[in-house]
This record gives structure tokens, C-alpha cells and sequence, in this order.
């Protein structure tokens, strides 16, 4: 009985006292912002006919649906060009700030609005990429997913240095941030522009008045009871979110495997066959046409992918295993990428996958892409931006590892520099997902 009550203790002290998985928050936040913001930059053509007034799911038809199901979209303000062009423009002004983690926590507030306005509009244009992005955009809002790898982070260290020095630390961008966006919240409110579903404004809302409560938390002393409270709040939802990411990719995988299983043509060994010779699938005509005529490969390809989706959610309790199927899947998805011209859709999914990552592997890869950026930083000439260390990109390994951000208020944006200065390393006390 004793260790039963050990275990849960240890484990409500893990959920509550660390944000767990600093890595895996950080990468899905780069993800799924790069594949929204690259799907943004490849359709602006086009933007006007899948979103915007010239679009066949004309304003008042889309107007006809969110009546009867509620759907939240800013697009449905005011069915004026001018109005398009500007949410459209902040969506990928979104997408490019929450890719490089400044104010991830107002960024990924605004990222769910550009998502959910654009797909909500034109509900017929997606696909099941889009349907995760959807998805994605409402839980990345719930974590804290500018620990490390963003600008947040950097300023946070930055900060955290000064402070040491016995330097004050003003932070003027969050507040007026939030006033801005506070202000911008009522006047939409009052106007009736979140007369729909309740839970996007409630959310909204939520995250406006914790952004506050943040704020004026943060200035209380390091350590005191408020601080403390907050943190652990902030810590359980973000673990609750990295959990609700996890168990979504797990259920897509698990639905669409034995859904698989059910299909006369799985069964038989030739499912592959058939989108491979649908023109709207073909963008590599020779390429599908020697895949399909090799009937050894059709057939194992359909049943690995059978297999791969059915046990990948079983495997998580085997980190060897898991790590082998989540590269088989990514493989997989970065095939139907190139073979099936899906971009965007093996984009998406390869960034939920990414949530699984074991942490040492992204420790790496963060440490050769410092090493990488240090080594384009050493060709450039003295003086040039970022060279010097003017941006903070010229310290050496030492100088980095000791000096990585500590953790966040819940606001994710307070006065002094989004963090409570601990500038201890994550990975000390957020163990994350060392499989």
C-alpha cells in the first residue's frame, strides 16, 4: 500500500511541478506553424478563391452553416476584401512569429484564430491534414511551448543574466500586447462577433485573463505562494494538453488501421494500387506507374501500413520499438508526400509524430543546428547583424549550456521576461520523454 502511495505522490509531484516534454511542445510548435505558414505562402495565389470573396463556397452560404453548427471564423465579420486580405495577412504574420517563438503564448493564441477563420470559412477545401492543423492549433494554445528553441527563451536567459547582475528588466511588448488584444476581444464581443459556440471566446478569454494574472503574479517575489500556485496550474495544463496531443495522434493511428482492416482491398493486399493511378494523385506519373507495376510492393506496402498504424499506439510501452515504427511512419508520410503530392497533409502528420521524438534526439539536433548557425555566423564578415553576438548567436557551447532559460509563468508573457528566472536546465527537472 505504501509504494502504491509513493507512486501516485511521485507522480502528482512530476504532473504539478514540471512542464513536461520542453522539446516535444517545441518542435510540434515549429511544425505545425512551418506547414500552415508554408501552406499560407504556397495558395496566396490563390488565396481569393479557396478563402476569400471569389470563392464558389460563396460568404452567404458559409454564413447558412456556422449558423447551424456554431463554427468560430473571423471571416465572418464582414464579407468585404479588404477584411480577407488582412486576416489572411495575420495568419501568416502568426504563423512566422510562433515558428520563431516570440510571445509564443499571444502567437499561438493568434494562430488558432488565422487557422480556424480560414478553415471554418471554406470547410470543403481541406483535407486530413487540415483536419489535425485544426486540432493542433487549439491544444498548442494550452502548452508551453516556448521553453526552449524560440526567441522567448533567449530573451528569458538574456533576462535572467541581467537580473543576476542586479540589473531591472522592464518588459513593455506584453503588456501593451495585452492590452491590444484585450481591448480588441471586447469590442469584438460586444459587437456580437462570438455569438456562436461558446468555447473558442471562452478560451480566449481565459488565456486573456491568465495573461493578466500572470503579470501581476510575476511581480510578487520568486518563491512566494501566488508564484508557486500559478506555476503549478500552468504545469497541469500544459501536461493535460501534451497528453490530449499524444492520445490524438494515438487515436488517428489506431481509427485508421482498423478502419484498414475492414476494407475488402487492405485485405487482399492491393490497396496501394488504386490512388496510384487517380490523375489527381499522380503528380509523378512514371513514378506511380513503377510502384503500381511492382506487385510485390503494392502488396507490402499495404499490409506494412496496416501493421504500422494498428501497433504503433501498443508500442509506446517499448521505446526501441516505437522509435523504429515512428521513423517507419514518417517515412511513410514523406513517401505519399512526393508519390501522391500531398505536401501539406504528410507535413501535418509528421509533426504530430513528432510529439513521440525521444528528447536526447532533439537535444542533438538543436545542438548541430547551433553548431550549424555558429558556422554560417563564422563566414559572415564583422559587423554583419547577428555576427558578434549581437543576436545572441555567437556564444560558445559552454557559455549555452550554462545559461539555458528556466521555466515560464503560466501567462507564458510576463514583465520581466516570461520566465521565473531559474535558468536551470530543463531537461534537470522536466524529464519530458527520455524513450
Amino acid at each position: 500500500m505504501n509504494r502504491v502511495v509513493l507512486s501516485v505522490s511521485r507522480g502528482i509531484a512530476r504532473v504539478t511541478g514540471a512542464a513536461l516534454g520542453p522539446y516535444q511542445t517545441a518542435v510540434i510548435r515549429v511544425g505545425f506553424s512551418a506547414t500552415w505558414l508554408l501552406f499560407l505562402l504556397r495558395e496566396l495565389p490563390h488565396r481569393s478563391e479557396l478563402y476569400g470573396p471569389d470563392s464558389p463556397w460563396t460568404h452567404g452560404l458559409a454564413e447558412q452553416l456556422i449558423a447551424d453548427n456554431g463554427a468560430f471564423t473571423a471571416l465572418m465579420w464582414s464579407d468585404s476584401g479588404a477584411w480577407f486580405e488582412i486576416v489572411y495577412a495575420l495568419a501568416v504574420l502568426s504563423s512566422v512569429l510562433l515558428l520563431l517563438g516570440w510571445r509564443t503564448r499571444t502567437m499561438s493564441v493568434l494562430f488558432m484564430v488565422g487557422v480556424l477563420s480560414l478553415q471554418n470559412r471554406s470547410v470543403f477545401m481541406g483535407d486530413g491534414g487540415d483536419n489535425v492543423l485544426h486540432l493542433m492549433s487549439i491544444y498548442l494554445v494550452l502548452t508551453r511551448c516556448g521553453r526552449v528553441w524560440s526567441l522567448d527563451a533567449r530573451r528569458e536567459r538574456r533576462g535572467a543574466e541581467a537580473r543576476a547582475r542586479g540589473e531591472r528588466v522592464p518588459d513593455r511588448v506584453g503588456p501593451v500586447l495585452w492590452s491590444v488584444f484585450g481591448f480588441a476581444l471586447l469590442t469584438v464581443t460586444l459587437a456580437g462577433g462570438m455569438d456562436g459556440d461558446w468555447f473558442v471566446p471562452a478560451l480566449l478569454w481565459a488565456v486573456w485573463v491568465a495573461q493578466g494574472v500572470g503579470w501581476v503574479v510575476g511581480r510578487a517575489a520568486e518563491g512566494s505562494q501566488p508564484r508557486i500556485l500559478l506555476d503549478v496550474v500552468a504545469n497541469v495544463v500544459h501536461n493535460g494538453a501534451l497528453f490530449v496531443i499524444m492520445a490524438e495522434a494515438c487515436l488517428i493511428y489506431a481509427t485508421a488501421g482498423w478502419y484498414k482492416i475492414q476494407g475488402s482491398r487492405w485485405q487482399d493486399g492491393t490497396a496501394v494500387y488504386y490512388p496510384l493511378h487517380l490523375d489527381y494523385f499522380s503528380p509523378w506519373p512514371a513514378l506511380s506507374d513503377a510502384l503500381a507495376g511492382n506487385g510485390i510492393m503494392v502488396m507490402l506496402i499495404t499490409y506494412g501500413t496496416v501493421v504500422v498504424q494498428v501497433a504503433f499506439p501498443f508500442t509506446l510501452f517499448n521505446r526501441r520499438v516505437k522509435n523504429v515504427l515512428l521513423a517507419a511512419m514518417m517515412t511513410e508520410h514523406a513517401v505519399i508526400a512526393v508519390t501522391l503530392g500531398l505536401p501539406f497533409f504528410s507535413l501535418a502528420m509528421i509533426a504530430a509524430d513528432a510529439v513521440f521524438l525521444p528528447t536526447p534526439f532533439l537535444r542533438r539536433l538543436g545542438d548541430g543546428a547551433s553548431r550549424a548557425r555558429e558556422r554560417l555566423l563564422g563566414r559572415l564578415p564583422a559587423g554583419f547583424p547577428g555576427v558578434g553576438g549581437s543576436a545572441g548567436g555567437g556564444r560558445s557551447g559552454a557559455e549555452r549550456a550554462a545559461t539555458v532559460p528556466g521555466p515560464r509563468d503560466a501567462s507564458g508573457e510576463e514583465p520581466h521576461g516570461d520566465g521565473g528566472g531559474h535558468g536551470g536546465d530543463p531537461e534537470g527537472t522536466h524529464v519530458g520523454f527520455k524513450a
